[in-house]
């Protein structure tokens, strides 16, 4: 029967998605979880015991309110999002990735980003059978304007998704060089904001003034990963027509429910997010008195880091035996042979990681 069964794969899966490979989470049983870019911190007890009240109220036998009104309107007064600019909802970053790349499929089309940079944007772009194009980053991660306005020049991406700050590399890119992008794109332009929460800028207030430019943001990093909670912002024209693809439903009564709840409390959030960059700060400057570790600037939750060279898997699975899991980013090779990322987690979690760290490096 398995014989049969991949005999039909082969015949009717696309060769594109045959070559790909599933997107793996790691198994974090009993280990210190700082590889996922997550906020460490729960709510208070008190915080946790009304948000149970308003899920009592929550009605799962129907179906939820396709457009999210109230959700949309708390995220609007929160985020600050320009009253003039549309809004629609994600299940996560990931939907309205694949959403946007979905309207603006057609066969020879390119999407455009850097490399290093968020794995997504090239993995469903190979889902939608388009052609990607990854710009190297230069010198330390910084966009190489030059080159990435010849590439578009050459290429015509219908979209370029820009992180910013970058993932996994953590830095902002300088704002005229992303305005310049901006300004040079044949197509659309997306802003990917998922660590605006720890970044000190942002392009939300610049909506209205590209007629390309749309910024996407999530929840997940604010301390609420587990609502798969994306949201797309920018002017009306291009969000119906996203809007046509996003499949009716998907964001649940619970997601909505909480999603709401939480940012109406996000002096809650703020504080975490603080905290976190205020710990960040600890780390990097830990990091760096490290013999042989050399930290990049972050403006996100996490850091990415150097250490000596041909050491990047020894150090990972140190650490992973330490009872410490970071991402390992080394076997993606180029720029980032022998980078690891650490997300920021709780003091202690910091200080475990750091310890365990300054053994395996100085091993």
């Amino acid at each position: 029967m398995s014989d049969a069964a991949n005999e039909l794969v082969g015949q009717w899966i696309r060769p594109g998605i045959r070559a790909l490979a599933a997107y793996h989470v790691p198994d974090a049983t009993g280990l210190v979880k700082l590889d996922a870019m997550e906020n460490p911190y729960h709510w208070p007890r008190e915080l946790v015991d009304a948000w149970l009240e308003v899920l009592r109220g929550v009605a799962l036998n129907r179906y939820p309110d396709p457009r999210s009104p109230q959700l949309i309107d708390t995220l609007r007064r929160v985020a600050g999002i320009p009253a003039e600019q549309s809004v629609i909802l994600g299940n996560g970053s990931d939907e309205l990735i694949q959403v946007i790349i979905m309207a603006l499929a057609e066969p020879g089309r390119v999407v455009m980003s850097v490399e290093p940079s968020f794995v997504m944007y090239r993995m469903i772009t190979g889902y939608a059978d388009m052609n990607y194009v990854g710009v190297p980053l230069g010198e330390d991660f910084a966009l190489d304007t030059p080159a990435f306005l010849a590439a578009m020049k050459a290429h015509r991406p219908a979209v370029v998704f820009l992180a910013y700050p970058n993932n996994p590399t953590g830095n902002r890119f300088s704002r005229p060089d992303v305005e310049a992008v901006i300004r040079a794109a044949p197509g659309l332009v997306v802003l990917d904001e998922a660590y605006a929460p720890f970044a000190d800028d942002s392009f939300l207030s610049d909506l209205g003034r590209y007629p390309n430019l749309v910024v996407m943001r999530t929840v997940s990093k604010q301390g609420l990963a587990g609502l798969r909670l994306g949201y797309l912002c920018g002017p009306a024209a291009w969000l119906s027509e996203f809007d046509k693809v996003r499949l009716p439903y998907n964001i649940n009564v619970l997601t909505q429910a909480s999603a709401d709840f939480a940012l109406a409390h996000h002096h809650v959030l703020d504080e975490q997010a603080a905290a976190i960059r205020r710990d960040r700060e600890t780390l990097a400057r830990a990091l760096a008195g490290l013999p042989g570790v050399t930290p990049y600037p972050s403006e996100a939750n996490f850091i990415l880091f150097r250490v000596p060279a041909g050491r990047g898997d020894a150090v990972f699975q140190g650490l992973k035996e330490a009872g410490v899991l970071i991402k390992n980013l080394s076997g993606q090779g180029g720029a980032l042979t022998d980078c690891l990322r650490v997300t920021v987690g709780r003091p202690e979690e910091n200080e475990r990681f750091l310890a365990a760290l300054g053994r395996v490096v100085g091993q």
